[in-house]
């Protein structure tokens, strides 16, 4: 099974140039790609299907979003990496700071702290902010762990979301501290969003804004390059509100092919009832 937890293969360029080309392809099981056909063409001599090698990199440029390295902002802050046992280790996923009464819960993916053979992943913490080797907002160790039976029974692709709530450290929960993104659900298939994360192979986060679609209708697909393994569970973040500089995440990196095998396309379990019930369950 592909994984986008650190260690995850990387992918091909090809299947995104095919589409471009007005060559049919396949998004995977469920998948919301259309078939794409060639306008007739001016063709230059040697261009395929009329679309020259300079216009085929431009138009799939511009369905891509851009990845940089991600600012320390407050927005960012709410991001976190996920270590086993405290922060001297390899950090294998991501997780964000999510609203809730109880000012102590984060989301993630389901695959990144319930393995369906083994139960719970224990000794894990999140480290929000993490860059460099420093740890500039703390270690939080996970305690209760919320993920949907569907998850638990079989990793159903489409429940691949997890909530937890950490521990509260010095006399304070993590929202206190930090402060915390809304959670949006029923949001719809096609909204702007910011993805940031942390590669396992990088001690700095990165970050990209586009546009989601849809993948199907249990599902979510952005574009941004660049997302390898350990970047599951990374918040996809919509609305932001420059008073709280905060937002809403509407999606993880996890779902089908638990969050993609190629770093150039990720996914997203969608965000609906389920979600909803999910999070009623981790907070009530």
């Amino acid at each position: 099974m592909t994984t986008r937890r650190a260690g995850a293969a990387a992918g091909a360029f090809a299947a995104a140039v095919l589409a471009v080309a007005g060559c049919t392809t396949s998004a995977g099981p469920g998948g919301g790609v259309p078939t794409v056909t060639s306008a007739p063409a001016t063709t230059a001599p040697g261009d395929s299907h009329g679309w020259s090698r300079q216009r085929l990199r431009s138009a799939v440029a511009r369905r891509t979003g851009v990845t940089r390295t991600a600012k320390p902002t407050v927005l960012n802050g709410l991001v976190g990496a996920v270590f086993t046992r405290n922060a001297d280790g390899d950090h294998f996923c991501t997780a964000s700071v999510v609203d809730s009464a109880g000012l102590n819960l984060i989301v993630t993916a389901a695959h990144c702290v319930w393995d369906p053979k083994l139960g719970q992943r224990s000794d894990l913490v999140f480290v929000p902010g993490y860059r460099d080797g420093d740890t500039p907002s703390g270690v939080w160790p996970l305690l209760a762990v919320t993920v949907d039976d569907d998850w638990k029974d079989h990793a159903d692709p489409d429940a691949d979301v997890a909530f937890a709530v950490v521990q509260a450290q010095n006399g304070q929960q993590v929202q206190q501290v930090l402060g915390a993104n809304r959670l949006g659900v029923n949001r719809g298939y096609r909204l702007p969003v910011k993805v940031t994360g942390y590669p396992g192979s990088s001690d700095v986060p990165i970050t990209c804004s586009n546009t989601t679609s849809e993948q199907s209708p249990t599902q979510l697909r952005i574009d941004c390059p660049d997302y390898t393994g350990g970047t599951s569970g990374s918040p996809w973040v919509t609305d932001f509100d420059p008073a709280t500089r905060t937002g809403t995440v509407v999606g993880v990196i996890g779902g089908y092919q638990e969050g993609g095998d190629t770093p150039d396309t990720s996914y997203s379990s969608y965000f609906g009832d389920r979600v909803q019930a999910l999070y009623d369950r981790a907070t009530g």
